[in-house]
């Protein structure tokens, strides 16, 4: 006989988490804002652990999430970890590369990964750091591929993730190029680029098995966004909806959407946001709530 599976067993894709977190940001603030699983944002909740701007975050564990990395008049690799109640733990020992204008997302259906970034104002890398299930930062792993920063990342496909966008010299070198994340963690090497070349911007799943790059900088603040599909395949342009910015950050909410959030637009960093239905689409701003600010990260939980 066939064994009986029960109806809730876990499978290799990622958690449909109801909650959303977006945390940090300049100038120098750790505060958050909640994301309900509607994609109302909440006010301001007092900052936990060391102020900073330019970092990532990722879940991790199923259902809880993670800060990591930095820049705090200089690059860091400290980590927050988030609860499956969102709440932000005080500081954990940095591992790896300190570094800023890095990216994360999940991998294997419960672990995630942080990747590529700027140590310097002069330099790049491609180094990687995993995340277990246990949100334990691991030490750095080899670049593969270009190394770049201010890119973005996200999960697509159950199990697997997707680094795009960014620049290989702090803004002058701007690339659509992406980067595949197998559901074992392991970075693949450049797939070129699909879309308008920018830096700065954000994604975030959604959909249940598919992402979304949008927002940045080309040349001036753009709102375009890019569809990744559940095969990791990215589209071209989706003409933008909202005000254009940049150092924005996204996350999914409710199971199934995402919402982008907060960023600059010269010359005010602003707290506007955007929802992403479960079909990639895009809405029109939502008047900010909580602080403006400009390179925060945000992630989902529980």
């Amino acid at each position: 006989m066939f064994p009986i599976i029960p109806a809730n067993t876990a499978t290799a894709s990622f958690p449909e988490n109801d909650e959303g977190i977006f945390g940090y940001g300049s100038s120098y603030t750790a505060v958050t804002n909640l994301v309900s699983n509607a994609g109302v944002v909440s006010s301001d909740v007092a900052g936990v652990g060391t102020a900073r701007f330019n970092l990532a975050a990722c879940e991790y564990g199923g259902d809880k999430g993670i800060f990591g990395f930095g820049y705090d008049h200089g690059g860091v690799s400290m980590t927050n970890l988030v609860s499956n109640a969102g709440v932000v733990a005080t500081d954990t020992a940095g591992v790896g590369t300190a570094r800023y204008y890095l990216a994360a997302c999940g991998y294997g259906g419960d672990k995630g990964i942080f990747g590529f970034g700027a140590p310097t104002g002069s330099t790049v890398t491609a180094v990687t750091n995993l995340v277990s299930n246990a949100g334990v930062v691991a030490s750095d792993t080899a670049g593969v591929g270009t190394a770049k920063s201010h890119h973005a990342a996200c999960e697509y496909g159950g199990d697997k993730g997707i680094f795009g966008y960014g620049t290989t010299d702090h803004g002058s070198a701007l690339v659509a190029e992406t980067n595949l994340v197998s559901n074992a963690g392991v970075v693949a090497t450049d797939v070129t680029g699909v879309g308008t070349a920018r830096y700065a911007s954000a994604a975030c799943s959604y959909g249940g098995d598919k992402g979304i790059f949008g927002y940045g900088y080309a040349g001036d603040v753009v709102s375009m966004t890019n569809l990744v599909s559940n095969s990791g395949v990215v589209a071209t342009d989706t003409a933008g909806v909202g005000s254009a910015r940049s150092t924005i950050a996204a996350t999914q909410y409710g199971g199934d959407k995402g919402i982008f959030g907060f960023g600059y637009i010269h010359p005010s960093r602003v707290s506007l946001t955007n929802l992403v239905s479960n079909a990639g689409v895009v809405a029109t701003d939502t008047a900010g709530v909580g602080t403006g600010r400009s390179g925060p990260s945000a992630c989902s939980f529980n």
